[in-house]
């Protein structure tokens, strides 16, 4: 019998120093030498080097003179990142949403991004639709033309081939911020 246990245990071993260390140790170096920023998080340094966000999940911004991502179910907490899970049916989402619509002000109907959360309640992209509705507040918030901030929202609108354009609400603020003298 232990002619038979002694080559599983070996092959075990080798195949978990293979599998859970040798592995993930190349992958991991592929990362950092090939895309070093990503594996990193994508951060966002400030000109002082100090870290100021991430491209890849959402942060709130209060006040009139800011773009708005879509709201999050878990107030923005990578940690407790999530959906609200509540079904169309539920009186605490129809009240969640209520409340949501109408902070935004814009011309005509609101659209569905700026009231409704992510699947991970963390999604830091707008699609282009949903900024141009934030213009109009913006504007009058800031005191600039409406058409420098489409502008703004035109040049950081994120195309694909596959998938809805989309803008990333992080960028825009930090581009809007620059723009403002």
């Amino acid at each position: 019998m232990f002619a038979h246990v002694r080559p599983a245990l070996a092959m075990m071993l080798v195949m978990s120093l293979i599998t859970g260390v040798a592995y993930p140790l190349v992958v991991a170096g592929i990362g950092q030498a090939a895309f070093a920023s990503q594996a990193n998080g994508s951060l966002i340094h400030d000109s002082t080097g100090q870290v100021i966000g991430s491209t890849l999940i959402a942060q709130p911004f209060t006040g009139s003179e800011w773009f708005h991502p879509r709201p999050s179910a878990g107030d923005f907490a990578t940690v407790s990142s999530s959906a609200s899970n509540l079904a169309a049916s539920n009186p605490a989402l129809v009240k969640r949403i209520s409340g949501s619509l109408g902070k935004e002000q814009g011309s005509g109907p609101e659209p569905l991004a700026l009231v409704m959360t992510s699947g991970s309640g963390l999604d830091p992209h707008l699609p282009p639709d949903a900024a141009r509705y934030q213009i109009a507040q913006i504007a009058h918030a800031r005191g600039m033309p409406a058409a420098e901030l489409e502008k703004l929202v035109d040049e950081h609108t994120e195309r694909s081939l596959i998938g809805p354009s989309v803008v990333n609400v992080l960028q825009l603020n930090l581009a809007l911020n620059e723009h403002t003298p």
